[in-house]
């Protein structure tokens, strides 16, 4: 199913007008092909100062490839990404100095202490001396590592690795700060910890945060949004403006037997748009959005008697926002098989 024309309220439309116009990041109509494949297909948005920003997509989305892009890892086949005036591709080295980047790769030697590993990333931006040792004590007070500063990081923990991760990708006062699947392997506790410094970032630093993200719940978190699918921009605004394009409420049916028949028959008696989503050997649901949700559920089941298996109803959530552009689930069948 082809995606939706964006559509928007009077409220996200004022937002967007009293949002600031001088952007630190500007993505213009970014293309980017890998052979014959086509990871970004004319991607554009802006990026506000001290802003915390997600790009959420499933696997395959391009985000990963417009994350390398802005990090200048890669040039794009066409278009232009501009970070506080610089471009990403005719001038790296320029960026280089004015961004800090945390890969989803761990980039911290194991092997050395906590000021080690930043001493080294200080020497890499032409920081030494005084200036530099009280750089490596501030930044390791600001994640909480000071009293490990002599520690070796391989005696870290996930979330501390982590947190030592950040202060290098900060050692040198960037401006905006670049992160690729930040929490990928911390346990719930340090990825909460994680957000709440990320939130103090742009609170009391004032810096313009992007993060990569494949989770509605960190999602959830940020300022605003950019959904891509396919390569394409889908959706962006900030999380509850997203949500409130529903509509309604969402309801999901598991049909007794077959799914795509039910909800065709929902859809002519109730003139409502009710889609079969799903492998229907693995047992296929059907999603309606309605308004008084809880209502319309009874009327479900005495028109249906015994084709019902189960229905719940819920608010609309960011994933309803994705299927609601793009016609299919946030996740495959493949990727919740892996």
């Amino acid at each position: 199913m082809a995606s939706k024309a964006p559509t928007y309220t009077l409220d996200a439309i004022e937002k967007e007008i009293a949002r600031p116009t001088s952007a630190v990041i500007s993505v213009q109509d970014l293309v980017h092909r890998y052979e014959d494949r086509v990871a970004l297909n004319g991607v554009s948005f802006d990026v506000c100062p001290a802003e915390l920003f997600g790009l959420l997509g499933p696997n395959g989305s391009g985000k990963t490839t417009l994350f390398r892009i802005l990090s200048t890892l890669m040039i794009p086949s066409g278009g232009r990404a501009l970070i506080m005036g610089h471009d990403a591709a005719r001038d790296p080295n320029g960026l280089r100095r004015r961004i800090g980047v945390v890969f989803q790769a761990q980039s911290i030697d194991l092997k050395l202490t906590a000021a080690e590993n930043l001493r080294h990333q200080g020497h890499l931006y032409g920081l030494r001396g005084a200036a530099l040792k009280s750089r490596i004590a501030e930044m390791l007070a600001r994640v909480g590592l000071a009293d490990r500063a002599r520690e070796k990081a391989e005696t870290f923990s996930g979330g501390m690795q982590r947190r030592l991760e950040l202060a290098k990708g900060l050692l040198h006062h960037p401006s905006v700060l670049l992160l690729d699947e930040p929490t990928t392997g911390l346990d719930p506790g340090a990825r909460r910890d994680l957000w709440q410094y990320l939130q103090i970032l742009r609170d009391e630093e004032r810096v313009t945060v992007i993060v990569t993200t494949h989770l509605m719940e960190e999602a959830e978190r940020c300022d605003r949004l950019a959904i891509l699918n396919e390569g394409k921009l889908v959706a962006l605004g900030t999380p509850a403006d997203l949500k409130q394009e529903i509509g309604g409420d969402v309801i999901w049916i598991e049909a007794t037997r077959d799914a795509q028949e039910l909800a065709a028959r929902i859809a002519s008696r109730f003139r409502v748009n009710a889609t079969a989503l799903g492998n229907e050997d693995r047992g296929s649901k059907i999603r309606v959005e309605r308004e008084n949700g809880h209502r319309f559920i009874a009327e479900l089941a005495e028109a249906f008697p015994g084709e019902i298996q189960s229905m719940s109803v819920s608010k609309p959530t960011l994933e309803d926002v994705f299927i609601h552009r793009t016609g299919h689930r946030f996740w495959t069948e493949e990727d919740n098989a892996k």
